[in-house]
């Protein structure tokens, strides 16, 4: 968990134009770590002002275009941190993507889309990230985007809950196979966040239901025994526990940040 000398540590985020990713990169930045944000290049505005923002925390920052899909780009990213930073220490693999779509309607096109993005692209930064923090010389931090469905999956949302499950199994096994190396793996499962993907959720399942936007939410947010609806800062608070050394001892969980919705 420590880096050489007095350097600081350094993260990647991707995903962290905005939401969740955005939230994980600002709370490690004041953390005291470098953070690296990476997302599409569509979302190159916004990329730019979450690192400015890491910046004026008086820490550096780097903002990458990378589409986690590509083998090619995710090892780019990952070599181009470590060259500008020195070293990866934490990785956060939280790019993702959802739809809301009844089984029998998702095409194959759709299915691959999902898979691609939550599970091929944790796959891809996994691996990278992985190699080289071997190459460091062993030790680092891989955390990986779930969901609540992971656990408990939500009708409409087949293909995103298959997607999380992944994630799971792995975190899992990346837990088992890297724990020789010092490199410790854990997954975070966010309940419904207050972001623009789970407006968007919100919005397909109000019209699959016949019901007006806003309602598909507040009806599934009654089941949060805290009482309100999960904020980017709740997961980030988690992520900063899993990328820090309190949480060394622990490695391949896949844990449940969701207010009280799913127990286990």
């Amino acid at each position: 968990m420590t880096t050489s000398g007095n350097a600081p540590r350094t993260a990647i985020v991707t995903g962290a134009a905005r939401g969740i990713g955005r939230g994980i990169a600002e709370r490690l930045a004041d953390d005291g770590l470098d953070v690296a944000v990476a997302d599409l290049p569509g979302m190159g505005e916004e990329l730019s002002e979450v690192a400015a923002g890491i910046e004026k925390k008086g820490r550096r920052a780097l903002a990458v275009h990378a589409d986690v899909t590509s083998k090619e780009q995710t090892d780019a990213l990952v070599a181009e941190v470590a060259d500008r930073f020195g070293r990866v220490d934490v990785y956060v693999a939280n790019a993702g993507i959802a739809r809301v779509t009844p089984l029998l309607e998702t095409g194959l096109d759709e299915f691959e889309q999902i898979m691609a993005v939550n599970l091929r692209g944790v796959f891809l930064s996994y691996q990278a990230a992985a190699r080289q923090m071997i190459a460091q010389g062993g030790g680092g931090k891989i955390i990986g985007a779930a969901s609540i469905v992971a656990y408990r999956p939500f009708a409409l949302l087949g293909t995103y809950s298959a997607s999380k499950w992944g994630v799971r199994g792995l975190t899992q096994a990346a837990a088992m196979e890297w724990a020789r190396y010092g490199i410790t793996v854990n997954a975070y499962c966010p309940g419904i966040v207050g972001t623009d993907m789970w407006d968007l959720i919100d919005e397909r399942l109000a019209e699959e239901a016949g019901i007006q936007k806003g309602q598909a939410i507040k009806k599934h947010a009654e089941a949060i025994a805290l009482g309100r609806v999960e904020e980017p800062a709740d997961v980030a608070s988690f992520v900063s526990y899993l990328a820090s050394p309190d949480s060394d001892y622990m490695t391949g969980q896949s844990v449940m940040i969701d207010g009280g919705i799913q127990f286990s």
